[in-house]
């Protein structure tokens, strides 16, 4: 089910694993998911996707998918997600990318992006959280059910919850059925590997104090989303018991943002992965396009053979003609200038 020809590698990341797979070549874009899925929650996105344009890079996040299955509950944090995440991204060494995050997938990797200013230079967000908990905030049922020990539990560990109900966070259960729920449930399968989805439930703050590190996090996530300059699309499913009724939050956020409202559910990449690809496709035109019309020096130039010869900075011209054909016109007109030609 997965789209063909993934390379698939695993990066070592502060004494844990994450699985990596990436799909295509071209402009790199970085999509997180969140509890309890892995990176196969992507794959209709990606194969929407051109893969002459784009670089799709997509982890799985510790604990979760194939990568490595921390013991303890404690190791479960925010913080070292944020920097097991990190890891990732430094040792990727990317000097720009689009980030797609959900769920958990989004304050992790916004938090991790906060610390590598520049790094992203646009982002598609779905279904997920950026900002502290507002006053008055309520955890769901759900998550307060979380935080019972023992009882929890059980019923999370033995009952393989919540991957075995991933289908009543939709809009259309239809979505996640069959072959494609036993996907979802096939890396937590045991007892041994099936801690994280409680731990990471556990992580959210039923009783959000300003000294939460969660909200501390959340804080710095915030801080950053109101100051980025570059262009965000935001795909939200309305269905969702979690963050369906969120959405204002998220505008609020990002008041420039593209927004797409749908019916969808909590996985909303099962629902709706032609409008998320069309989102991305979007947001890279901007950042493109906004790169020629500012002007920056995103090629260079060289002699070879008598022929003048461009080299681009932030697209490979080999890789991606079809899209440089698609923006020729501007490109040419901007190189004329520099070139005095």
């Amino acid at each position: 089910m997965l789209p063909a020809n993934p390379r698939r590698y695993r990066l070592a990341v502060g004494g844990q694993t994450m699985h990596v797979m990436e799909f295509g070549q071209g402009f790199p874009v970085l999509l997180l998911h969140g509890n309890p899925t892995w990176g196969f929650l992507y794959r209709k996105v990606i194969q929407a996707l051109p893969p002459d344009r784009f670089r799709c890079i997509v982890p799985d996040l510790v604990g979760l998918g194939l990568s490595s299955k921390p013991r303890l509950f404690a190791e479960h944090t925010l913080e070292n997600h944020v920097r097991w995440f990190g890891s990732l991204l430094d040792q990727l060494a990317l000097e720009q990318l689009i980030f797609v995050g959900q769920d958990w997938g989004g304050p992790i990797g916004l938090r991790a992006l906060a610390d590598r200013p520049g790094l992203a230079r646009g982002m598609v967000l779905l279904n997920t959280g950026a900002r502290p908990p507002p006053p008055g905030y309520e955890a769901t049922s759900f998550h307060r059910f979380t935080q019972y020990p023992i009882l929890s539990d059980f019923v999370f560990r033995y009952f393989d919850l919540p991957q075995r109900a991933l289908h009543r966070a939709q809009g259309d259960a239809e979505s996640i059925r069959g072959e494609v729920a036993a996907a979802y449930r096939y890396p937590l399968r045991g007892m041994e590997n099936n801690l994280a989805p409680l731990a990471l439930a556990r992580m959210v703050p039923t009783d959000p104090e300003p000294d939460h590190p969660v909200v501390q996090a959340l804080v710095v996530t915030e801080r950053f989303a109101r100051s980025f300059e570059g262009p965000v699309a935001i795909v939200w499913g309305t269905r969702d018991p979690i963050f369906g009724e969120s959405l204002g939050a998220m505008v609020e956020l990002l008041p420039d943002a593209e927004v797409h409202e749908t019916q969808a559910g909590h996985f909303l990449q099962e629902e709706e992965p032609l409008l998320i690809a069309a989102a991305i496709r979007g947001v890279q035109e901007r950042i493109v396009s906004g790169i020629v019309d500012s002007g920056e020096a995103w090629f260079s130039t060289a002699r070879h053979d008598g022929k003048t010869w461009l080299r681009f900075n932030l697209v490979n011209l080999h890789t991606r003609e079809r899209h440089i054909r698609h923006l020729a016109g501007r490109v040419i007109e901007t190189a004329r200038g520099r070139l005095d030609c």
